[in-house]
């Protein structure tokens, strides 16, 4: 039975004439349920040029298997992985420097294509209800890994204090003034959505096939710029010490180690903090890629991967 202070996830805010759903609060959890629903996140990271399969593949099926070389550390965590091979990405054939682009969508791309939405974003339609963030996206060049439903790249962060920011400082110029932004930014869209419903009917079906795209572009708009709205009355959580001080910082991605460390240490705040249950990462483009001299890697991914066969550089 519900108690009269409890709220169900039906419960809407209003505000600027539509209605949002309100995050998930304890105060929705039945009195009698047992432990919550284990919390499901996912990151995605992108490594440019791909890895040498020779070194990285593990080869044996079932739970015996043996870690590759390359994926030798992560045996201390072999009761909660679970290694995934015979996948099979034929989009990614012959794009060469495009990979990246197509690696979460599965789309094709040619000179009339257009890319499609990447399964990040399908899976922060759903997780988004429940953070702050609708998803977090990071690339150490600014071209991230994630798409709209309308084929639409969104941007990427990059330097470190940027993104710690983000998901750890109040706005700079206060909470009204940031609810102010994003109410003006509301009513335009509504304006905009408006004028153009008035032309609609006049556009021939392809015309009408982009407008379609164009409105689900303004509404996944909308829908973040209202959760934005919502959760400015939320405060931001509070993290430690030790942790400000190492997220807080930017990073020369010259120190390329260093610089991945502690976006990685982001991301998990990110996710122990429940700002995002979703995260790409996008550590480089197959044009580049960095160097990691801490680690002895003197020479760009790009550069290993015209190896000719050498195993120095594989």
């Amino acid at each position: 039975m519900m108690k009269s202070w409890m709220l169900n996830r039906r419960h809407v805010l209003r505000g600027l004439g539509s209605a949002i759903a309100l995050p998930f609060l304890n105060c929705m959890r039945l009195a009698s349920a047992a432990e919550p629903l284990p919390v499901r996140r996912s990151a995605f990271i992108y490594i440019p040029n791909g890895v040498n399969t020779l070194d990285y593949q593990i080869t044996a099926s079932g739970t015996d298997y043996a870690f590759s070389r390359s994926l030798s550390p992560l045996e201390k965590h072999r009761a909660v992985i679970t290694p995934i091979s015979g996948l099979h990405h034929p989009g990614g054939l012959g794009h060469h420097h495009n990979c990246q682009k197509i690696w979460l969508t599965g789309g094709k791309l040619g000179p009339s294509d257009r890319n499609t939405i990447s399964v990040d974003q399908k899976m922060a339609e759903v997780t988004s209800t429940y953070t702050r963030f609708h998803s977090l996206e990071i690339a150490n060049k600014g071209d991230s890994l994630a798409w709209t439903a309308d084929g639409i790249r969104l941007p990427g962060m990059s330097r470190c204090s940027e993104i710690f920011a983000h998901l750890f400082e109040e706005p700079k110029d206060g909470t009204a003034a940031q609810r102010r932004s994003l109410r003006r930014k509301g009513s335009i869209l509504d304006a905009n959505l408006e004028e153009i419903r008035s032309i609609e009917l006049d556009l021939g079906t392809e015309d009408k096939g982009r407008l379609n795209q164009y409105f689900t572009a303004v509404r996944e708009t909308e829908i973040r710029t209202r959760q934005a709205d919502a959760w400015l009355d939320v405060p931001r959580p509070k993290i430690a010490d030790a942790d400000r001080q190492r997220g807080n910082r930017d990073v020369p991605q010259t120190q390329a180690g260093d610089y991945f460390r502690t976006v990685y240490d982001l991301m998990v705040l990110a996710f122990q903090t429940d700002a995002t249950r979703v995260v790409t990462f996008s550590s480089g483009l197959e044009g580049q890629g960095l160097a990691i001299p801490e680690l002895g890697i003197s020479q760009s991914r790009h550069e290993l991967s015209h190896h000719n066969g050498d195993p120095g550089h594989m």
